[in-house]
């Protein structure tokens, strides 16, 4: 009770500091009128206010999206983050004081102000242009209900395999497009004497969530996408067999002793950002490691210096063909809560590449936008990346962040170390957390 009480607290000083804000931004530009009320007024209509969680390196690189409309367009557009803005977000809407628009991280939260109420449908126009610039997968997950409510902008990825570039070139190492031959590329490694893979679960207090990962990955990859948000939503049970046969998949690779670099007991105790490292040692232990597109900090200084000359990335293949090769990650969407004129305006300007460019060359972004210009990136990695994400036909958010706390942060985490350590088989694994599920 202490604990939410706090939030709570929070969550109303930060609304209450908003608004002061607002006043005092309003009492200003009042102040500095000399216009009239009437002018005052038409200043007023001219301002649209987004809330979103985009903080520091994040926020200055939005503001400067923001900077280019308002130039363009005559608008004023303000941005403001906040580290509390998913209960902010909550306590605006129920007060009636909710932003023109918000970026939401949750495609969950989209859906449950939609339900309520509180978000208006995208117009025909804004439609129209998420038509014409994204592939029809961004369309849906920005839908409820067959309204269109969402506009995606920045977004990340995890479902990439990294690899030493000059080593694979050494061994005369060939990427993989489907499962088969991945497995091929596996018994060779091992043949040469090498581990394939490089895993860690390790993160302190979060101990177990890079392997959930695993399994959301290879759940679209032998379920595919409509199984998927059934096991997110508890649809189907955690322990349903086309679960079992997911984390099956992944015991492939986890339980082979011969397939990671010091086999289960390594996998547990080796920290996520650490397991990279292994593929860039002189000389290397092990010759992948599945991870998001952040991994790249974790590795060595002076692989990070040179990154195009040392590291290769590749999507993880598929493997039922029908799906191709789907991808696992997150975005933000930003959707209206008001259709006050510069609204439709601000939200059609986000899916044209000139709101992206700036970003994608400064890096530490990627965008879905079929009209990009890929060489807007900074480096060859990222254009590799960002070309995985358009071409999927299948994307996903990350499948344990949507489930209730006590399973996606809790007893998944636990039953994947349980599932690797040999503690538990998979339908064990798999039962023990369908049954902490809320009822």
């Amino acid at each position: 009770m202490k604990k939410c009480t706090v939030v709570k607290a929070m969550a109303a000083v930060s609304a209450v500091t908003f608004a002061a804000l607002s006043m005092g931004c309003s009492k200003n530009n009042d102040a500095t009128s000399t216009a009239g009320a009437s002018n005052a007024g038409k200043a007023e209509d001219k301002t649209i206010r987004i809330e979103g969680s985009f903080r520091g390196e994040e926020e200055a690189r939005f503001q400067e999206i923001v900077k280019i409309f308002n130039e363009k367009t005559g608008y004023n557009v303000v941005y403001t983050g906040s580290p509390d803005f998913e209960v902010q977000i909550q306590v605006e809407t129920q007060a009636g004081t909710p932003p023109d628009i918000a970026a939401l991280p949750q495609p969950g939260t989209m859906k449950r102000f939609a339900e309520a109420g509180y978000l208006k449908p995208l117009s025909a126009d804004v439609v129209g242009a998420i038509d014409a610039n994204y592939a029809s997968v961004w369309k849906d997950l920005g839908s409820y209900k067959g309204q269109v409510y969402g506009v995606f902008h920045r977004v990340n990825a995890k479902s990439f395999v990294w690899y030493n570039k000059k080593e694979w070139a050494k061994r005369g190492y060939t990427i993989p497009t489907t499962w088969d031959e991945l497995r091929k590329l596996e018994d060779k490694m091992v043949a040469d004497g090498i581990a394939p893979w490089s895993v860690g679960f390790e993160s302190a207090a979060a101990t177990g969530w890079p392997g959930t990962d695993w399994l959301e990955d290879m759940m679209l990859r032998t379920a595919g996408p409509d199984v998927y948000d059934k096991w997110v939503n508890h649809e189907i049970a955690f322990n349903d067999p086309a679960v079992v046969k997911a984390l099956e998949y992944c015991g492939e690779i986890f339980l082979n002793k011969k397939y990671t670099l010091g086999g289960p007991n390594n996998i547990i105790a080796q920290n996520y950002g650490d397991s990279v490292k292994p593929l860039f040692t002189n000389p290397p232990t092990a010759m992948m490691n599945r991870q998001g597109n952040f991994i790249t900090g974790f590795m060595q200084d002076e692989i990070q210096a040179n990154l195009e000359e040392n590291v290769g990335v590749f999507a993880l293949p598929g493997v039922d063909p029908q799906w191709g090769t789907p991808v696992l990650g997150g975005g933000d969407q930003f959707v209206a809560f008001t259709d006050k004129d510069g609204v439709k305006q601000f939200l059609t300007f986000l899916t044209t590449w000139e709101a992206c460019a700036p970003w994608a060359r400064i890096g530490g972004a990627l965008f879905p936008h079929k009209t990009q210009n890929f060489n807007d990136y900074g480096n060859s990695l990222e254009r590799d990346i960002a070309k995985i994400l358009v071409n999927a036909t299948v994307f996903r958010f990350d499948g344990s962040d949507l489930m209730p706390t006590e399973v996606g942060s809790g007893s998944f985490w636990t039953g994947m170390v349980n599932y690797v350590s040999g503690a538990e088989s998979a339908e064990q694994c798999l039962k023990t957390i369908d049954e902490t599920w809320p009822r």
